[in-house]
């Protein structure tokens, strides 16, 4: 699969990633997100641990978990873009702000 980021460009999305990822169950009903997130994510913060990795956030007032912050974490190659991982969690992890804003919803 392969989508169109906030930037406008293409971010794929492997199948054993995906397999990855629906092995959290409470990831399988917000598969369909992951696309928005990329797409118009509330912000994007770069990893501190690895600068070539972004980690887009959206809030989502209403999950299987209760309310969450669903974060969709991209490699980004010179080349190449593709999905690692999505998951969801309550608070957002520290990095330098790409895009967005640090006063959304939901932040503490």
């Amino acid at each position: 699969m392969t989508w169109e980021d906030y930037r406008g460009r293409t971010v794929r999305l492997t199948d054993e990633r995906m397999a990855h990822i629906v092995r959290h169950p409470e990831m399988r009903p917000l598969l369909d997100q992951v696309p928005e997130v990329l797409r118009r994510p509330q912000f994007v913060r770069q990893s501190t641990s690895d600068e070539g990795v972004y980690l887009h956030y959206q809030w989502y007032a209403s999950t299987v978990v209760g309310p969450k912050w669903l974060c969709v974490v991209v490699r980004d190659l010179t080349e190449d873009a593709f999905v690692i991982t999505a998951y969801v969690t309550d608070k957002p992890k520290k990095g330098r702000l790409i895009y967005g804003k640090n006063d959304s919803p939901g932040l503490v």
